[in-house]
């Protein structure tokens, strides 16, 4: 009984290192390939937009200027929603889950700018073929682990239009 239990825990400890080193893998080619930067750099392009759709319907709906502070509170809120911490180990996953562990290597090296041997060719080709399922992955991870911020949004916005008398529209309403 003690040999099967020590070889349970030998085993068990192999498993977590080996388990460590994709997830180490992983979590090297996001920081190589920049991912964490250019999803903060989305977030903050998809806040202003949203900003910009909200001010546009309420000066159009009830000609008036969404002020600065409700501005401030929507943006602050797709920031701690959609922090990049919050999402880096599940997408660190995904692509573990997807990528070998040379596919990982190949890419990373060639994120490093350590170039691409010619007989890799074919298996860079394949990694980045996954690139299209990956994102999806991807986008229903964010989608199934966010908490959004619509319903917030609107509650500052319907409260600013009723402490200012004001009517909201129709199209305000059903967003």
């Amino acid at each position: 009984m003690r040999i099967s239990c020590l070889s349970l825990l030998s085993f068990l400890f192999l498993t977590s290192t080996a388990g460590a080193a994709e997830i180490h893998d992983a979590n090297r080619l996001l920081r190589v390939s920049n991912v964490a930067s250019q999803f903060e750099s989305i977030t903050l392009l998809q806040t202003r937009n949203i900003i910009r759709t909200y001010s546009s319907i309420v000066a159009m709906s009830a000609d008036v200027e969404l002020p600065q502070r409700i501005k401030q509170e929507i943006a602050a809120c797709y920031k701690q929603a959609f922090a990049w911490e919050k999402f880096e180990d599940g997408i660190a996953q995904i692509l573990m889950d997807n990528f070998s562990k040379d596919e990982m290597s190949l890419l990373t090296d060639f994120y490093r700018s350590k170039g691409l041997p010619p007989t890799e060719i074919p298996n860079f080709k394949a990694a980045i073929a996954k690139g299209e399922v990956i994102q999806q992955l991807t986008a229903d991870y964010i989608f199934a682990n966010s908490d959004g911020c619509a319903e917030h949004d609107i509650d500052l916005i319907l409260g600013f239009l009723a402490d200012h008398k004001l009517e909201p529209s129709k199209a305000l309403a059903a967003e």
